[in-house]
């Protein structure tokens, strides 16, 4: 019995060094050579933090584009989904809310050009994210309230495409909080 005791403690003490010692050390130490040490990424204009570049944010008025809906409220302690399915009719009174506000402050878009991303929440509830066709959707609306021209937004959004990882992984992206950002800088 004593044979397969003192073995089986030593393995024990073993594994509990390297699972909560060693796992521990070895992610520290990736994150102190992560950029901003795992604090996360902000965009700051002239020294002011503005927001973080991985969390989306609320963007109420009709000068700014719209990002996509938060089943949290934005708010990233209580990241999630609203773990309604597409049948449930509270997620689809929620959709249908969304769809009729969008449509209130874009009259000039049909009800079937909506890009669903811009009514349904992330899994996440924080998706910082948008499509080029859901940018390009609430150009009118943009260009109108900021007086500008349509081209010039346009232009704008093509420059803050973000590509595939390696032209391959995942869709063209545009990161709203960025994208509003330089369209406040436009106005300058």
């Amino acid at each position: 019995m004593k044979i397969h005791i003192l073995p089986a403690l030593k393995l024990t003490l073993v594994t509990i060094f390297l699972c909560c010692i060693g796992y521990t050390l070895i992610i520290l130490l990736a994150a102190q050579i992560s950029p901003n040490k795992a604090e996360g990424q902000t965009i700051s204009v002239n020294g002011v933090v503005k927001g973080y570049i991985l969390e989306g944010q609320s963007f109420t008025q009709d000068k700014y584009f719209n990002g996509r809906p938060s089943a949290a409220g934005y708010n990233a302690a209580g990241s999630s989904g609203s773990n309604k399915g597409p049948t449930n009719p509270d997620y689809l009174k929620d959709v249908q809310s969304r769809v009729d506000s969008f449509l209130v402050h874009n009259p000039t878009i049909k009800k079937e050009a909506i890009p669903s991303e811009l009514v349904t929440a992330s899994g996440s509830g924080l998706d910082p994210d948008i499509s080029t066709i859901a940018a390009q959707v609430q150009i009118a609306r943009i260009a109108k309230i900021r007086n500008l021209p349509e081209e010039k937004i346009k232009t704008l959004i093509t420059e803050k495409i973000k590509k595939p990882l390696l032209g391959l992984f995942g869709p063209e992206r545009i990161n709203v909080l960025e994208l509003n950002i330089a369209l406040d800088q436009l106005n300058l």
